[in-house]
């Protein structure tokens, strides 16, 4: 069974900086694409970053040059560097990864994702 959990959220004051991670575990074959997403009370879950397996990157425009999204495959953990965090930034983050495993002898593809963890900026 494969899992994703998440650790590092929690409450910081408005320009400072939390590293969340991201672990997957389980019969993992390969893992395409790791990426987080968010979702503020009363909005949409959208995406932040995303990382593929060589290492291309993609950024939500409102975190463009504050944020990094890093990982390491040897681990299957995925990280999120976050400085100059901003009020808006408050949410539940979520892991999210695209990845093959195996099931007996055959492999399969799904998109799983982690249990979220808090991200709380104060102003």
């Amino acid at each position: 069974q494969v899992q994703l959990v998440e650790s590092g959220g929690g409450l910081v004051q408005a320009g400072g900086s939390l590293r969340l991670s991201c672990a997957a575990s389980g019969r993992i074959f390969s893992i395409n694409v790791m990426g987080w997403y968010r979702q503020a009370p009363g909005k949409q879950r959208e995406l932040v970053a995303a990382i593929t397996s060589g290492s291309s990157t993609n950024y939500a425009d409102s975190v463009k040059g504050r944020f990094t999204i890093s990982r390491d495959n040897a681990k299957n953990t995925v990280y999120l560097q976050m400085n100059s965090l901003k009020p808006e930034d408050t949410a539940v983050y979520y892991c999210n990864a695209d990845l093959t495993y195996y099931r007996g002898s055959y492999r399969y593809q799904n998109d799983y994702w982690g249990q979220g963890t808090q991200v709380t900026v104060s102003s």
